[in-house]
């Protein structure tokens, strides 16, 4: 067996779907790079390709497919060099699919889930070791561990940029029917405080400025904080807010029936935590969302934006639909125009539904119709999309606060964030990526802001968390 010294150095992950997988993908590398590898931009240079599924979306497996071919094209064009070119599928679409990738993709050499990740090393070790009768091993690892992940993972390998993700909870165990996450993240799993406090105070060190705290089900966290008590995702949000240096936080993606007290005073109590939601209602039908197994009501959800709302004045929503589900009317689908008119929405992700296999409402009675879903879909996002310039309208003439974290398209302009997360670009130097900085709002784009930095103020790196 070769040893993990001999494993190829050159490393791409190509990232599909979710904030979750983003942060996968950064620990994927930090477990490879203490074994000689280094990344690279681009998949024809790599020795080691990782493809990070994601399976929410129809139609997911076949882009991974699809994607397969290319790489398949590529190892060919290399030559004799690509031999050692190793190809791995990772993420949810490994975890659904498993065998059966290794069946249609010859040219795959290993697959695993989301909770393996922290046992590369071993199975391309295992990937490259030949049986006595000339074949190759072609590992398959999707295995549920997740304390076993978080337990082993290295510390951070890279540098951040001013804003960085951390995972605190994995999986779900809600079951709506339409989604696959329990079947490819398994169920719900809290990280203990400590060791998400200590990986906060890394990344703070390193200059990070923010830090987006991630979850299936992220409000759903009651980690062990020792002497056998827990801590609720608002006491943690507490804990985080003493670290020195760390100025912003947010947290996705919110479960509503998981919202409790504590989480809604931690809106107003906070600074740090940004005045920015994203509560995912799916539907304004009481009658879908109980067929969704959503476990709320459309009355329960206005109520609870209204208790954010007089929390933290000034607080902005986004959230996640889904149109045309089986037995979808037309008068359930106004009903969900009707709340998207109620709450008014400064941003959101909408979606036509999509089969999932093995999901319940993949097999449901009253499937709708490809063209009406998507002329609700239209409707929708014609609203939603009122909204979200009217929002960001609303901005302009404004001081807000801008982190700025990355060099702009053109030379002399520096891109942030607001508090709500739009994107912000600005003239300015790379001296002032890393900082928070007043910044007047003079114009809108068609996704993002534009703004002037403050000239007649001194610039610093500290001001209110929360837009004035």
């Amino acid at each position: 067996m070769r040893s993990n010294a001999e494993l190829p150095k050159k490393l791409f992950i190509k990232t599909y779907g979710c904030q979750m997988n983003a942060y996968d993908s950064e620990r994927m590398a930090d477990v490879l790079i203490p074994h000689g590898f280094e990344a690279v931009d681009n998949p024809e240079s790599a020795d080691l390709v990782i493809l990070n599924t994601c399976h929410i979306r129809e139609k997911a497996s076949e882009k991974v497919y699809s994607d397969l071919g290319r790489l398949r094209d590529i190892k060919r064009d290399r030559g004799p060099s690509g031999s050692e070119m190793m190809i791995a599928v990772a993420g949810c679409v490994a975890q659904a699919e498993g065998d059966e990738i290794l069946r249609r993709a010859p040219v795959v050499d290993l697959v695993f889930g989301p909770q393996a990740y922290h046992r590369l090393p071993e199975m391309l070790t295992r990937a490259q070791t030949f049986n006595a009768r000339g074949g190759r091993e072609r590992p398959v690892d999707t295995d549920f561990a997740a304390s076993e992940k978080f337990d082993t993972l290295p510390d951070s390998q890279q540098t951040p940029g001013a804003a960085a993700f951390l995972s605190i909870q994995e999986g779900c165990d809600k079951f709506c029917t339409y989604c696959v996450v329990p079947y490819t993240r398994g169920a719900e799993y809290s990280r203990p405080v400590a060791p998400i406090l200590a990986e906060a105070k890394r990344l703070a060190a390193k200059g990070v400025r923010e830090i987006t705290l991630l979850g299936q089900n992220v409000n759903a966290y009651h980690g062990n904080a020792g002497k056998g008590e827990t801590a609720s995702l608002g006491q943690l949000i507490r804990r985080l807010a003493e670290i020195d240096g760390l100025a912003r936080i947010r947290y996705t993606t919110s479960y509503p029936g998981e919202v409790d007290d504590d989480l809604i005073s931690a809106h107003a109590d906070v600074p740090q935590l940004m005045p920015y939601l994203h509560l995912p209602v799916q539907s304004g039908s009481d009658r879908i969302l109980n067929v969704m197994n959503r476990r709320h009501t459309a009355e329960f959800y206005l109520a609870l934006v209204a208790r954010f709302r007089a929390a933290r004045p000034g607080i902005a929503l986004s959230s996640d639909f889904i149109v045309g589900f089986p037995g979808e009317t037309n008068a359930e689908f106004e009903a969900t125009l009707d709340l998207v008119r109620q709450v008014g929405f400064a941003s959101a992700f909408s979606f036509k539904f999509s089969a999932r296999p093995g999901t319940p409402a993949a097999s449901m009675d009253g499937q709708i119709p490809e063209q009406i879903k998507m002329e609700r879909l239209a409707a929708l996002q014609a609203l939603l999309e009122k909204q979200r310039q009217a929002f960001n309208a609303a901005c302009v003439g404004r001081s807000l606060p801008v982190l700025f974290e990355k060099p702009g398209r053109h030379a002399g302009q520096i891109i942030g964030r607001s508090p709500w997360l739009q994107a912000v670009f600005a003239e300015g130097g790379a001296e002032l990526i890393g900082q928070i900085i007043p910044t007047r709002i003079i114009a809108t784009g068609s996704n993002s802001l534009r703004g002037r930095i403050h000239t007649d103020t001194q610039i610093h790196s500290e001001t209110k968390a929360a837009a004035e």
